[in-house]
């Protein structure tokens, strides 16, 4: 997907940079007002609205670091149908919400949303219906160098343990150490669930119950990872399943209110 980032202050560009290390083909537009700091940044002259109805044709998701209200006003004249329409997500300027916008399904912007949220450790915001009846988020720990069939099993054995389905599924849960691992990813791909990341410095601030452990907190800095990443990902939730190990995956379900 072509992305490109919008800001109109420093404190946004700041957060379009946290979000470039992680989309890092995308592009970052700042007013000409304030000059253009690093690679990858385009300074833009006159009105935000004006280059809103440039980028709209150029590119296939937008990420505004403004107000909410801000970007509503300036991509509503440009709104045609969500099989047309870019994919938008705005941030605060604080780095704390990732919100899907426009076009959350067909346009692509609600896993946008979550790989901007991932970026920031921020929480993605979306609204569609069918994305908010899913209640399951599954918390995933595993070794380096996993394999996505590795992944598919534990997820497959956890949803049997449980009796739910994959379609129930919200999301698949890991540490932000974690989020690299091919063999996640293309197992997230394959069962069709987006990847949530945890930055390991929340879950050593969490203060949920969970089994914690020191080998795992001598490893890795943390006490535990797959039942604190379903805890933290899911919203009033409890544990469904608790850590289960298969294999070299350890896995966890949670369950929202």
């Amino acid at each position: 997907m072509k992305i490109a980032i919008v800001v109109i202050t420093r404190q946004g560009e700041s957060i379009a940079f946290k979000i470039k290390r992680f989309l890092p083909k995308s592009k970052i537009y700042i007013p000409i007002k304030l000059p253009a700091r690093g690679k990858g940044v385009v300074s833009f002259k006159g009105k935000l609205i004006d280059l809103t109805k440039k980028l709209f044709s150029e590119f296939e998701g937008i990420v505004f670091c403004m107000a909410v209200g801000i970007v509503v006003r300036v991509i509503a004249p440009y709104i045609k149908d969500k099989y047309t329409d870019p994919a938008v997500v705005a941030v605060d300027e604080k780095g704390r919400f990732a919100i899907s916008l426009l076009s959350g399904h067909e346009g692509g912007a609600n896993s946008l949303a979550i790989q901007v949220a991932n970026s920031l450790g921020a929480e993605p915001v979306v609204t569609t219906a069918s994305e908010s009846r899913k209640k399951i988020v599954i918390g995933i720990g595993c070794r380096r160098g996993i394999d996505k069939k590795e992944i598919i099993k534990a997820v497959q054995y956890a949803l049997k343990k449980i009796k739910y389905s994959i379609k129930e599924v919200r999301y698949i849960s890991t540490i932000d150490l974690k989020q690299n691992e091919l063999g996640l990813q293309e197992a997230c791909f394959e069962l069709g669930v987006s990847l949530r990341v945890v930055p390991a410095e929340l879950i050593r601030k969490f203060s949920g119950t969970y089994k914690r452990s020191s080998f795992v907190k001598e490893k890795i800095g943390v006490e535990g990872v797959s039942e604190p990443c379903a805890l933290i990902t899911a919203k009033m939730a409890k544990l469904i399943l608790p850590k289960t190990i298969v294999g070299r995956v350890t896995v966890a379900v949670a369950k929202e209110a």
